[in-house]
């Protein structure tokens, strides 16, 4: 199936679908040895003591690391590799295309400020869902493990730890994961299915379910379409990637300036918003990104060559 003149013939998307999850598959263990690795590089310490070490504030450097190695295996090799069995260009086939501006940045920023809100009402929703004790139990013990990781990895000791905070907690997961989520899995099944918002559904929910937190899974599949309708209106992933790399950014820098006022992370508080709050939010969204769809659409047709706006026509439309 031709996506342009650099395709590779005899490659369908539905094969490519399930090649990514294969590679995902692939990944989560060559991932995991390549962190291995680096943990025993940076701390001397081996792999059976590690999951206990990581809580250590003494280690932060080293589980940075990890997790910046880790999830370039996991998540961005899978999507490069899938999109170059596609394509001969899989960077142009991810989305990866230059055909924006200050203006769009600008709308995504606004955007990801007016998802916060919504975000924290759907908290206070997925928290008053009742389940089992057993389960509760269970899920409990898997946020307060995140929690502890979230602790060690909030020591930033100065601007320039801060700076590299940004980058490694930051900016490089919003590239790898939008890699992955955006410029692979929804591309790859938008291509399949002609359908944006099952593509977009989709792949929010295995983003939301991959980062394995119960009490933040529904506010992550919607931050995920939310993601999703960025990277489909826009056609351009780095788009998706800023609004990811300001979400993430804004906690680092709140853990940041928390520090230098010598206050913990857990003084951040409750990251829950009122119902009424949460769809006021969603007007506002939905405002945004009608105006964001339109002059997305004007920009790609003014900077886009001829041939590029007949494919994304043919096949992104």
């Amino acid at each position: 199936m031709q996506y342009d003149m650099q395709s590779r013939p005899g490659m369908t998307y539905p094969a490519a679908f399930f090649i990514l999850l294969g590679l995902l598959g692939v990944g989560l263990i060559v991932g995991s040895l390549a962190g291995a690795g680096v943990w025993f590089a940076m701390t001397g310490k081996g792999i059976f003591s590690m999951e206990k070490e990581m809580t250590n504030p003494a280690n932060v450097q080293a589980v940075r690391m990890l997790q910046l190695v880790s999830t370039f295996f996991i998540f961005f090799l899978p999507a490069y590799f899938t999109s170059l069995l596609m394509n001969r260009r899989p960077f142009k086939f991810m989305g990866f295309n230059p055909y924006f501006g200050w203006r769009e940045l600008a709308f995504v920023v606004g955007i990801m400020l007016a998802s916060l809100p919504m975000v924290g009402a759907l908290a206070e929703i997925n928290k008053a869902i009742p389940i089992p004790a057993n389960w509760e139990k269970i899920f409990q013990e898997l946020e307060d493990t995140f929690e502890q990781q979230v602790k060690v990895l909030s020591k930033i000791t100065g601007f320039g730890d801060y700076l590299f905070s940004l980058v490694v907690m930051a900016l490089a997961p919003a590239i790898f994961e939008e890699a992955f989520f955006r410029g692979g899995m929804q591309n790859i099944l938008h291509r399949w299915t002609r359908n944006p918002w099952i593509a977009i559904g989709i792949t929010s929910v295995i983003f939301s379910l991959i980062h394995f937190s119960y009490y933040g899974f529904i506010p992550r599949i919607a931050l995920g379409i939310v993601l999703g309708l960025i990277y489909y209106y826009s056609g351009n992933l780095w788009l998706a990637i800023a609004g990811h790399f300001f979400n993430n950014g804004l906690i680092v820098t709140q853990i940041y300036v928390m520090t230098r006022m010598g206050k913990s992370v857990d003084d951040l508080g409750d990251d829950t918003a009122p119902i009424w709050i949460g769809l006021l939010a969603m007007a506002v969204l939905a405002g945004l990104f009608y105006y964001f769809r339109i002059y997305s659409r004007q920009r790609r047709q003014a900077m886009m060559p001829a041939e590029d706006r007949a494919l994304e026509e043919k096949w992104l439309a």
